[in-house]
């Protein structure tokens, strides 16, 4: 299985413990030393409650969507396939790029347009974004949707925390200059003062970091969306740009590389990637079918004639 697979990763376990501890804390936090000493009472504290918990809670189920499903490996073939003849035609094949079908020479084996093989994981996956430890898995055609949903409910619930952070701690200032308002009712348990700016300002830098990292990723994945262009395909396409100029002048008569995938209206690129149902569903970790080019349904050979 991939999740089993890409499992054997330390770094990405590390990360996987992190991340759900991370997720534990903060709703601790808001719940335990946020909404309670601020808003106990009213119906603030269960509705700010309610809301952060259900961020929380399809945040987490993203986030397992992404680990658990498969990102697009390319299937191996159930016995092996004698790749003798193709050596001498290694070369030309690896020009080819994402015109057709290559050869993996660590998978030994076929793969198809746009698929790349993952160091990590030891296995081709088609339409690669990158190998994402924070996941323990790789970000493919298959799981694209769920890890850009996991990147938006991590962001949504950054901010929501800072808000509500932000407001309990104007709320206990405020509370203090008025005296006799913030003092607590006789006989309540109540935590230090010093403990608790201690969990807001750890809650504020957790969120601050969390939340400008994932607004990072969003935006590349976003764009690597539109513009119909993996972050290994635009490498490749820079490298081979930046050696086509440094050569210009002893072989100016090359011809031009341009993708053979052809661009496509935004719109049909994101619904590809998020479904073909309403946008509504874009935003629930719901299953979706997989693209109609070049979908999932294929032979682990391609049409070549050897």
């Amino acid at each position: 299985m991939a999740s089993l697979r890409c499992r054997r990763d330390p770094c990405g376990f590390i990360c996987l413990i992190l991340t759900y501890f991370s997720v534990f804390y903060a709703d601790y936090v808001v719940i335990q030393y946020v909404l309670i000493p601020a808003y106990s009472g009213s119906v603030w504290c269960t509705l700010h409650g309610s809301v952060f918990n259900l961020i929380l809670l399809l945040l987490l189920a993203c986030h397992s969507k992404a680990v658990f499903s498969d990102p697009g490996m390319v299937p191996l073939p159930e016995t092996a396939i004698d790749f003798s003849d193709l050596r001498s035609q290694s070369s030309r094949m690896s020009e080819r790029g994402c015109e057709g079908w290559t050869v993996c020479s660590r998978c030994e084996t076929y793969r198809p347009p746009r698929a790349h093989h993952c160091r990590v994981c030891q296995r081709c996956i088609r339409r690669m974004d990158h190998h994402c430890p924070w996941i323990n898995n790789c970000v493919g055609e298959l799981n694209q949707k769920y890890f850009i949903q996991f990147l938006f409910y991590t962001g949504m619930a950054s901010l929501y925390s800072m808000m509500l952070v932000v407001s309990a701690w104007v709320w206990r200032i405020r509370s203090e200059r008025e005296g006799g308002a913030g003092e607590e009712k006789e006989g309540e348990e109540t935590p230090s003062k010093h403990l608790i700016v201690a969990h807001y300002i750890i809650l504020l830098v957790e969120s601050v970091l969390f939340g400008v990292f994932v607004l990072v990723i969003f935006y590349d994945q976003l764009v690597s969306i539109i513009t119909d262009e993996t972050p290994i395909e635009q490498m490749k396409n820079r490298l081979m740009l930046k050696d086509r100029t440094s050569s210009s002048s002893s072989s100016s008569s090359l011809p031009l590389h341009h993708p053979t995938h052809t661009r496509k209206p935004k719109l049909a690129l994101l619904r590809e990637v998020f479904g073909r149902g309403s946008v509504f569903c874009w935003l629930l970790p719901l299953h979706s079918s997989p693209p109609s080019v070049g979908g999932i349904s294929y032979s682990a050979l391609p049409d070549y004639n050897v």
